[in-house]
């Protein structure tokens, strides 16, 4: 365990201090994405059963009313589902954002070096590139995999909200 934290502070150390906010970045933002696929799993079911038996308790199902009464139990239980979908979305695109900045800040310290010590020195040289191609990284994999997985939460609520509504449709 002890070899595992190193290998992760070292890998740090060779990112800079931008890929430790592109971690801390990446853990909040998947712990959001556990918390909503949790909530799928366990809590829309609640919700939506509650919603249900609601709209089944009602002697009224057929007038304007009714309608507009069952849309409003629609939207309350969609906008739910999409509770921190847009905070999410906004992490996805922050992630390469944070990575180019890496980049920048990484290739600002090989400048630094070729200014001090002209470009014969290779080995400064490289470790100023690690530390811009790896932050890069690290933003363009948290990124892709933030955005496959909110877009399988959109299309989860999406088809959750359809099933709901369907359901209230074959109660009329």
């Amino acid at each position: 365990m002890i070899d595992f934290l190193n290998a992760i502070r070292d890998f740090v150390e060779t990112g800079g201090q931008v890929l430790l906010a592109i971690g801390i970045l990446i853990f909040v933002m998947w712990l959001m994405i556990l918390e909503r696929i949790f909530y799928y799993s366990r809590g829309h079911q609640q919700v939506k059963k509650a919603a249900l038996a609601d709209w089944q308790a009602r002697a009224d199902k057929s007038s304007w009313r009714a309608e507009q009464i069952r849309q409003a139990m629609i939207s309350r239980v969609s906008i739910a589902l999409g509770g921190r979908l847009p905070i999410l979305q906004a992490m996805v695109a922050l992630c390469p954002l944070l990575g180019l900045m890496g980049t920048v800040t990484g290739m600002i310290e090989v400048f630094d070096v070729m200014a001090i010590s002209g470009t014969g020195n290779a080995r400064s040289m490289a470790a100023g590139v690690s530390k811009a191609t790896i932050p890069t990284m690290a933003g363009m994999v948290g990124a892709l995999s933030g955005v496959f997985a909110t877009t399988w939460l959109q299309r989860t609520a999406k088809r959750e909200r359809m099933k709901l509504e369907d359901r209230m449709l074959l109660e009329h």
